[in-house]
């Protein structure tokens, strides 16, 4: 391993080395308390310190990192509480996510780092989200995340290469090479010769180095950072190493040739750079055991400490209140009480405009939404009053684009981001319920990031345009559901919904786009999130809907000779106002529970189990429940129509009201 060549006085050879020994000495003492039952589990990066401790010195401490499981020493480098680090490891309370996530999954802001995830690749658009705030307002910083070489294969990795690439993002894109993913040699994983040629494609610049030699990883990216920093785009930093031990302690070692083992037991990080120093004379044997011992003591202390913390308890209260950001918004008013006739979606799109007005830290991302305007031109014009700094057209990747949406709002930003329709969120999927849905629960971050979601049938649109799907998220905890049926609650609620700090799923029913109209004010004004609406009154029933469903009621209901229902409109799913459903179902002891989705698990099975429990009762009649049919969305007019359940709902409402 070749030292020489580099500029680097005594004393910071001496820093790096007790940097580099830290995470060691932690690892050696972490196996041994895995050994006596103490943990639970163990990730280990012996062999790979170099990598964490080298990138991790090389940028200022105020450059955000997002690191994976084997980077113990961007933590003890960026000088995080190794008590509390400790407590994180116990599942203790003190620890970062309250004993609700183990190991590294967890962030820390005010040491700039974001941690991942179980699935690897979504961090990696979180970091494009950071740099695109660190770029959009000239900090002349630089992020950094880690993937592993198993992990560039995952489709967040191209993704999100492809859109720092687009959008010329601060990032270094660090690959630990270590030869394995899990047990699956390199030759299993990918075909091209060197891990940099997958930045080709991108057209970004790429290197490959010795990811054991902490001089070259420290020298290498700070080079590339000082370069970022004046000349903003993405670098992919290929860093070869080898994982001493297994993906974690219980599965071992054993699918690895032992002449490899061997071969780089013989590059270890730590004692190649120990050679190097005693070479120099920058160390000696003496003061190399001294430093450790000091190290240990320290390490011992901090973990004693973390030891004595108490056991911790379960409270149901705290875990439930924890699960979403406060929200401290009050409703707001019109202060102008002017008011104009627009389609449902002009309301949308006005509200959008006063949101960007009022908050300057609020972008908006999607496919054509710039100059184009969008699918369903909601956003046409906007490029003109507010740049194409805000107004962000984006590649085809809608992983990418909600990730990099909730680490610009890591950042402090807020986001909007279009579905060009709602179905396409499935390839979002992953970064909606695990990352926008946990990480508030999980550490404290909350998740400012509002999703579009043109929506529903009804346009002959077929399987791929017209789900109804609110449902694959009503199950999430963590996310908020939002579905207006009329122009003014769309707008109000759009705005309540960019206030509130959690993630919301705001769905728009295509239908209503521009077939609605109605009085809406022009000024700024916003409806509570979690609050229906009584939309008619009466005594002999209660119908409970939402979307384009409140507009098949309200027109069933019209055609009834002498009717007296209540028809309640949701407004939004999650949460549900409950007190109004019971309140209706009391006072008149029947109930239709209708929503456009399909019927089997939709949303109205939960509401039906809700009455059931809490108003069995008052009940007079069973509880019916009105869903499309049980197949996809189908193209043909005749065939759309059968799967409505438009006319079938008012043969059961009839049916209900005479029973």
């Amino acid at each position: 391993m070749e030292f020489s060549g580099f500029s680097f006085s005594g004393e910071k050879l001496l820093q790096l080395y007790k940097d580099l020994i830290t995470p060691r000495l932690i690892e050696e003492k972490m196996l041994n308390l895995l050994r006596q039952g103490k943990i639970s589990k163990w990730f280990s990066g012996i062999g790979q310190e170099a990598i964490s401790v080298g990138a991790a010195s090389a940028l200022r401490d105020d450059d955000f990192i997002l690191p994976l499981i084997r980077n113990l020493g961007i933590f003890t480098t960026r000088k995080i509480p190794l008590h509390k680090l400790f407590s994180q490891f116990q599942g203790k309370k003190n620890g970062f996510t309250k004993g609700r996530d183990r190991s590294f999954h967890f962030g820390s802001k005010e040491h700039h780092i974001v941690g991942m995830i179980s699935h690897l690749g979504p961090q990696l658009s979180v970091a494009d989200g950071i740099a695109l705030w660190e770029l959009l307002n000239n900090t002349k910083k630089v992020t950094l995340v880690f993937s592993g070489d198993g992990g560039t294969s995952e489709g967040d990795f191209h993704e999100s290469l492809n859109l720092a690439a687009v959008w010329n993002l601060p990032v270094i894109f660090i690959i630990e090479n270590n030869g394995y993913g899990l047990s699956t040699p390199n030759d299993e994983q990918f075909k091209c010769k060197q891990l940099i040629d997958k930045g080709i494609g991108y057209g970004i610049e790429a290197k490959r180095i010795d990811g054991n030699n902490i001089l070259e990883v420290y020298s290498t990216v700070q080079n590339i950072a000082d370069e970022m920093r004046k000349n903003p785009k993405p670098f992919l930093l290929e860093a070869v190493t080898f994982r001493m031990r297994g993906h974690e302690e219980a599965s071992g070692t054993n699918y690895i040739p032992k002449q490899l083992i061997e071969e780089w037991k013989k590059k270890d990080p730590i004692l190649n750079y120990e050679q190097f120093l005693l070479s120099k004379n920058i160390l000696s044997t003496n003061e190399i055991v001294r430093i450790k011992k000091e190290i240990s003591v320290f390490i011992d202390h901090e973990w004693h400490m973390a030891e004595d913390e108490e056991i911790l308890f379960a409270d149901s209260e705290e875990e439930l209140n924890d699960v979403y950001a406060k929200n401290n918004s009050l409703v707001s008013f019109p202060i102008n009480k002017k008011e104009s006739e627009k389609r449902f979606i002009d309301a949308i799109s006005d509200g959008l405009k006063l949101a960007m007005e009022k908050y300057q830290n609020l972008i908006l991302m999607g496919q054509d939404i710039a100059e184009y305007g969008g699918a369903f031109k909601v956003t046409k014009g906007f490029v003109d009053q507010f740049g194409r700094e805000r107004v962000r057209n984006t590649p085809l990747c809608e992983s990418a684009v909600i990730g990099s949406a909730l680490g610009y709002g890591i950042r402090g930003g807020k986001a909007v981001v279009e579905m060009q329709f709602a179905d396409f969120i499935s390839s979002g999927f992953n970064q909606v319920v695990n990352n926008l849905a946990k990480i508030y629960y999980r550490w404290g971050q909350q998740a400012d990031v509002v999703l579009r979601m043109p929506t529903g049938a009804g346009v002959a649109a077929g399987p791929f345009h017209s789900q109804s799907n609110e449902a694959w998220f009503f199950h999430t905890p963590g996310l908020k559901i939002v579905y207006p049926s009329n122009p003014f609650d769309a707008k109000g609620l759009l705005l309540a919904s960019i206030e509130d700090p959690n993630p919301v799923l705001f769905f728009e029913h295509k239908v209503l786009y521009r077939s609605l109209h109605g009085f809406v004010p022009d000024d700024y004004y916003t409806i509570e999130i979690g609050k229906g609406s009584v939309v008619r009154e009466g005594a002999s029933c209660t119908i409970i809907t939402y979307g384009m469903g409140v507009h098949w009621a309200l027109e069933a209901v019209k055609d009834l000779s002498n009717p007296s229902i209540d028809i309640i409109d949701l407004r939004t799913l999650l949460p549900l106002d409950e007190e109004m459903i019971y309140s209706s179902v009391r006072k008149t002891g029947k109930v239709l529970i209708l929503h456009e989705d399909t019927l089997t698990g939709g949303i109205g099975a939960e509401i039906a189990a809700l009455i059931s429990q809490y108003c069995f009762e008052y009940l007079d009649a069973p509880i019916i429940r009105c869903g499309s049919l049980d197949t996809p969305v189908p193209f043909s007019y005749h065939l759309e129509k059968n799967f409505l359940q438009k006319e079938r709902f008012r043969k059961s409402l009839q049916n209900l009201l005479s029973y």
